[in-house]
């Protein structure tokens, strides 16, 4: 106990970081992204306190910082492009009036849009699923009525949006861990021991996808999980 106590005091600054980050962001004195700022801020105060403030380090954090923002931007370019490719095509129109003309509920057309992002998780980044499927399935969803499943309350129409826009998310999220190119699968594996194989990080994964099917399930099952606090709090 002793030792552990030792070494939660050496966790009470990172701690006290978050808890602050957060708390300006849920108290509405800053946005995320000036909470970011705050927050990286507060991190080279931390590491100044553990004496790992050093140039090395610093510079090691400044190119890592730039390799990732490149990629991200180079994702958005070539998403951008595509996207633009697509629907000058009349791709987006085709997928739309496919959707629409097939006769399916719209608790249907929700599975086969969740079945859809699924599937492009798999293969494309957040990014690119953003540009590519938002624009398709936000008009689709938005002239749709849901009235419940199994006769638990519906969705009301000023609310749809907002209810799709969580089951979207939890639908990125699960492409961050779904096999064979989720994102987080590789970060994993680019910070565990070397002798766990990608194999292994596949098969851990399962678990919690099946977490986050059971929470997407209850989000669609009971929308007031999504929708009750946001009109609780803005009307």
């Amino acid at each position: 106990m002793k030792e552990k106590l030792r070494l939660l005091r050496k966790m009470l600054a990172p701690i006290l970081l978050v808890i602050l980050v957060l708390g300006i962001i849920f108290s509405g004195i800053a946005t995320p992204v000036e909470a970011a700022g705050i927050g990286t801020f507060g991190a080279l105060i931390v590491a100044a306190l553990h004496k790992r403030l050093t140039w090395p380090n610093l510079h090691a954090a400044c190119m890592s910082t730039l390799v990732a923002s490149a990629m991200v931007m180079w994702i958005i370019f070539g998403a951008s492009i595509f996207v633009g490719f697509y629907i000058l095509q009349g791709g987006q129109t085709f997928v739309q009036e496919l959707i629409s003309g097939a006769g399916l509920s719209p608790y249907a057309v929700l599975l086969l849009m969740m079945v859809l992002l699924v599937a492009l998780g798999m293969f494309l980044d957040w990014v690119g699923i953003l540009l590519l499927a938002v624009p398709i399935f936000v008009p689709l969803i938005k002239g749709m009525t849901f009235d419940g499943l199994f006769g638990l309350p519906g969705v009301d129409a000023t609310d749809v949006s907002l209810w799709f826009g969580v089951i979207y998310l939890v639908n990125m999220q699960m492409s961050f861990l779904s096999p064979p190119f989720g994102y987080a699968l590789f970060y994993i594996k680019g910070v565990c021991p070397p002798h766990i194989t990608m194999a292994q990080i596949f098969r851990s994964s399962f678990p919690f996808l099946g977490i986050q099917a059971l929470g997407l399930a209850l989000v669609i099952l009971f929308p007031a999980l999504v929708t009750w606090l946001p009109n609780l709090a803005y009307g």
